[in-house]
């Protein structure tokens, strides 16, 4: 995604409105496959991962007529559609995505194709897709008219890369922590991880991954068309994504630093992809045995061979982890925006929805995303920002999890994530944080009743409300009680005694941000710490305190 141009460094240098199902190990993103041109908006799985096919409002009416097509043709609203996916900047020029309606009619139009003066670019058999080039429409709609049965979709070939800026949500405006290289901490990894992750395998789907000692003998290419790597300024993306994931050196360590990492490059020379090269990478990947797929890459147009190469890969039993995006956007890019698909949003060091990461309905969770410390080609570390650095961080994390809790898939993975994941912003799943910021350590104990971990979970500053809100959560294995929650609210300190917390339960504590001290001054400083009872020893104490400050947004 959009990440900032890296900075070379030194290489010496953390609601009960959870569907049951999801919380049910082990679980199942068992989502639908509804056809995305057909599914209205508002229907199922747009306000519930776990139940169903995000859907996609069809396409606008068009003035412009389907040439060659009248009211008893029915390819002309194929044609429509494609003509309207044409006028898209983002469309490729000259290029057409076509499905059929079976490998025969398939078959059919590539035996034709040549003489019907089309250029075939590419072939997904096993959705009957095809990529065709052509100088311009004619010899295509003429083959549509020809045989209108063998058609099902005829769309455009969207660009897949970093994509342009939409409308910004109207967000506060706060000062920001990067991590550097407490990300791992940040999530809950204390001690030795060097296993996590053996035995899996994560595709990477970017610019090609640089065979780094990092990555030791775990790392296979296949190239699909887009050769295995270059040397361009845009390639040393895929390095450092691969290395959030799964590298294993000191300063370049991953959430799982024992898993094979398969990388297959789906951009150009100049960094950028498309719906059907990404589907044909999803393809590749899976074939390949990847249980966990990452796409660090994402626009704002989707096509059917892109939703239905999704549901090949859910089928198949892998996950797909992809970024959000960094526009500050109230939507997510695709393939995020697939509620099959687990999307990552991006938190800084203090808990706090990065400026850039988008929001959306079908978020699932957060990771670290403000510079990050990572590999680069040449054996160099950079600073990395962005939703592309907090997807791998979450494929990784879903790699750890299988490795360590025996007869673990990656889908049931996905679900503990979120269900043992820190509730982040407002209590309960919401756009900016989706079911919360990943807690690795809390995943991975979450059978464990001797395991204690007490926390702020979020101090969240409601704007439109004027208010400063301060949410504990227990992560722990048991029930606690006796906790005590000491606020600083702008320089009033006040102690509060928490409530009995059941495993996993949150308690919010609320105070009024003062409007007028905040216009005055500019800025008002909060803060929070809690305290635990005596003899409860805390397993992952960093979390137990918490720091921000509210900032007059300037008009």
């Amino acid at each position: 995604m959009k990440d900032k141009s890296p900075l070379l460094i030194p290489l010496a240098f953390g609601l009960l409105l959870f569907a049951a199902a999801l919380f049910m190990l082990p679980g199942s993103l068992g989502f639908s496959g509804a056809n995305w041109r057909n599914t209205p908006p508002g229907g199922p799985g747009n306000s519930d991962r776990l139940a169903g096919q995000n859907g996609n409002p069809s396409p606008p009416d068009s003035t412009t007529a389907a040439p060659g097509g009248g009211a008893g043709d029915p390819s002309a609203a194929l044609m429509a559609e494609l003509l309207r996916d044409l006028s898209n900047p983002e469309a490729r020029k000259g290029e057409a995505v076509l499905t059929f309606e079976s490998a025969e009619a398939l078959k059919r139009f590539l035996a034709r194709a040549g003489q019907s003066g089309l250029k075939v670019l590419g072939t997904i058999s096993s959705l009957n897709a095809v990529r065709v080039g052509f100088d311009d429409l004619t010899a295509l709609r003429n083959d549509m008219r020809a045989n209108p049965g063998d058609y099902t979709d005829a769309g455009g070939n969207f660009y897949v890369h970093i994509p342009g800026v939409p409308a910004a949500e109207n967000r506060p405006t706060q000062a920001e922590v990067g991590f550097g290289d407490g990300a791992l901490a940040f999530m809950g990894v204390r001690g030795d991880n060097s296993s996590w992750g053996k035995g899996v395998t994560i595709a990477i789907l970017d610019s090609g991954v640089d065979a780094l000692g990092t990555f030791g003998n775990r790392l296979r290419a296949i190239d699909i068309g887009q050769g295995l790597g270059g040397t361009g300024e845009v390639d040393g993306h895929g390095t450092a994504v691969a290395a959030l994931a799964a590298g294993s050196a000191a300063g370049s360590t991953g959430t799982a630093p024992a898993a094979n990492i398969l990388s297959i490059r789906v951009t150009g020379a100049d960094g950028v992809s498309d719906i059907f090269t990404l589907a044909q990478g999803i393809k590749t990947a899976v074939d390949a045995g990847a249980q966990v797929v990452n796409i660090s890459l994402g626009a704002y147009e989707n096509s059917a061979v892109l939703t239905d190469m999704i549901a090949y890969a859910y089928q198949k039993g892998a996950v797909i982890t992809a970024a959000g995006g960094n526009d500050t956007a109230a939507s997510l890019t695709w393939p995020a925006a697939d509620s099959r698909v687990v999307s990552v949003g991006s938190v800084d060091a203090l808990g706090q929805q990065t400026s850039f990461s988008n929001s959306g309905q079908n978020l699932w969770v957060t990771a670290p995303g403000l510079e990050l410390q990572t590999a680069w080609p040449g054996d160099k570390l950079v600073s990395f920002d962005g939703t592309s650095g907090s997807s791998p961080l979450v494929a990784g994390s879903i790699a750890a999890l299988m490795s360590q809790v025996p007869g673990l898939t990656a889908q049931n993975a996905a679900n503990l994530l979120a269900q043992y994941s820190a509730d982040a912003g407002a209590a309960g799943r919401d756009p900016g944080f989706g079911y919360g910021t990943v807690d690795l350590g809390w995943a991975m104990n979450y059978n464990n009743q001797q395991y204690v971990d007490t926390s702020i979970s979020s101090q969240y500053y409601r704007a439109s409300e004027g208010l400063m809100d301060f949410v504990v959560q227990n992560r722990s294995g048991q029930p606690v009680s006796g906790l005590t929650l000491s606020v600083n609210a702008a320089g009033q300190s006040q102690d509060v005694s928490v409530p009995w917390l059941t495993p996993g339960a949150r308690w919010t504590y609320t105070v009024p941000v003062d409007n007028a001290a905040l216009a005055a001054s500019g800025e008002l400083q909060y803060s929070s710490r809690l305290r635990n009872p005596n003899g409860l020893v805390d397993q992952n104490p960093a979390n137990n305190q918490r720091a921000s400050a509210v900032i007059q947004t300037v008009k």
